[in-house]
């Protein structure tokens, strides 16, 4: 009986983020009509390049790169064009095409609707991109069950929050921190209640992730300003000022971006504290609040070495390039760790590890109160 009202529980949670993923999607954000109306964007397969107005400077390329592009989709589907793809000499942002490439191309259309301008934007890699997520969900499937399932419907739950509600939110002036605890807080609950189902090991979770959150934050809104970095740090942030955003408070939204960025590996830490405490609770219903306690804190330990480390390895591989122009240059090291973008990225790891250590004793205490507490109610009840 137990089984079968958990698995009833387990398939309402379901299908409601998944009515509330898709509700997200089909969302407007406000943002839908910036875009060029008098524009089509469809795919294009490359038939021949003209690289003779190319220069070659070193590693840089100046210069435009002709082709001839045939037109996969879209109401022009079939025709070919000339295109025209202009160097900049960024190495980050040019791209070369070569016969049989499939090119992601912005056809600019005249007011009686024939192809002007055709841009070849990149290489088409939303097919790829999908194959790969279509593998992994296929995975995630099979190896989780219906763990698997919850798991991916969280995934996709989240990106639609970050994308439909984060980011449009931010652009229209939201703060930053506040927008970000708001729906770390969200992301959160639906991520552990998902996988935990509505018991007291999920609500012990979600309160330890919460303030493991928490703390983080007033560390980043605190150590952002004592570090003196500002939010130009982060990529693309010039661009979006000069987008026509300049009303933007950057240094907040990279103070959003601390808290945020670890705020998984926080989740990760409370769900297993949780759950083992749970276990414990399970396998000795006379345990008293302070050795259940003890019990979670002993299990945070063993886990939060490996956690932050996970951390460091993951920020360090965003910007290890940068750690390698300094070293080639024979930059000293505490000149290094001096210059503010690596200062930005030593913020994020050590705040990040702070809220993952202090998720720990967050998650014991609440778990001893109200782990404990329930099993000996329900012992009473029973008796």
């Amino acid at each position: 009986m137990y089984n079968s009202d958990k698995k009833s529980r387990d398939w309402l949670l379901v299908a409601v983020f998944t009515v509330l993923a898709a509700a997200l999607y089909f969302l407007p954000t406000g943002f839908e009509d910036k875009g060029d109306k008098d524009a089509i964007r469809c795919t294009a397969e490359v038939l021949s390049v003209d690289d003779d107005n190319i220069l070659h400077l070193g590693l840089i390329r100046s210069g435009e790169q002709g082709l001839t592009v045939r037109i996969l989709d879209g109401p022009f589907a079939g025709r070919e064009f000339d295109a025209h793809n202009q160097l900049l000499g960024q190495l980050d942002r040019d791209k070369l095409f070569r016969p049989g490439d499939t090119a992601y191309v912005v056809l600019t259309l005249d007011e009686r609707g024939e192809v002007t301008y055709v841009n070849p934007q990149d290489h088409y890699r939303l097919g790829l991109e999908l194959l790969l997520l279509g593998l992994f969900a296929a995975l995630l499937l099979l190896f989780g069950g219906m763990t698997g399932l919850k798991a991916l419907l969280s995934f996709a739950f989240t990106g639609m929050v970050l994308w439909k509600v984060l980011v449009p939110q931010m652009l229209l002036g939201a703060d930053p921190v506040r927008l970000a605890l708001a729906v770390v807080a969200l992301l959160s609950a639906v991520i552990i209640f998902l996988v935990a189902g509505l018991t007291r090991t999920g609500l012990t979770a979600f309160l330890g992730a919460f303030l493991g959150v928490v703390a983080s934050c007033g560390l980043a809104v605190y150590f952002t300003g004592r570090f003196h970095v500002h939010g130009a740090v982060m990529p693309f942030a010039e661009t979006l000022l000069y987008a026509g955003y300049n009303h933007l408070d950057l240094t907040r939204i990279y103070m959003a971006g601390v808290f945020l960025a670890s705020s998984g590996a926080v989740m990760d830490l409370a769900m297993d504290v949780a759950a083992a405490m749970s276990e414990v609770v399970d396998k000795k219903p006379s345990i008293s609040r302070v050795e259940a306690v003890w019990s979670g804190v002993r299990v945070g330990r063993a886990v939060v070495g490996t956690m932050t480390t996970t951390l460091l390895l993951a920020y360090s591989g965003g910007y290890v390039t940068l750690l390698m122009a300094f070293m080639a240059q024979g930059i000293p090291l505490d000149t290094t760790f001096n210059f503010i973008y690596v200062a930005a990225e030593v913020l994020k790891t050590l705040v990040g590890s702070f809220g993952l250590v202090t998720v720990a004793p967050f998650t014991a205490l609440a778990g001893g109160v109200l782990l404990v507490a329930g099993r000996k109610r329900e012992s009473a009840l029973r008796h």
